[in-house]
C-alpha cells in the first residue's frame, strides 16, 4: 500500500488508493508481458537464422562437423 496513505484513513479512501495502485500494477505487468513477448519473438528468429546457418554450413562442410570455438569459423577467426 502506498506510505501516503494514513492507515486510519477512511476506508474509501484506503480502498481508492488499492485501486490506483492496482491499476498502476496491472499496467506494469502488462508492460512486461508485452517484453517477455518480444523477447521471445526476437529468441524465435535468432534460433531460425542459426539453424540456417548451421544447415548452410552442414551442406558446405559434405556434413561434417566442425570442432572448436564459433570464432573457429570466422574469416580470418
Amino acid at each position: 500500500m502506498s506510505q501516503g496513505v494514513d492507515l486510519q484513513a477512511a476506508p474509501a479512501t484506503v480502498a481508492a488508493s488499492l485501486t490506483a495502485e492496482a491499476t498502476a500494477l496491472e499496467g506494469r505487468l502488462r508492460q512486461l508481458h508485452e517484453a517477455v513477448h518480444v523477447v521471445n519473438t526476437r529468441i524465435a528468429s535468432i534460433t531460425e537464422s542459426l539453424q540456417t546457418l548451421r544447415g548452410t554450413a552442414t551442406a558446405h562442410g559434405r556434413g561434417e562437423r566442425r570442432s572448436g570455438s564459433p570464432e573457429d569459423a570466422l574469416p580470418g577467426g
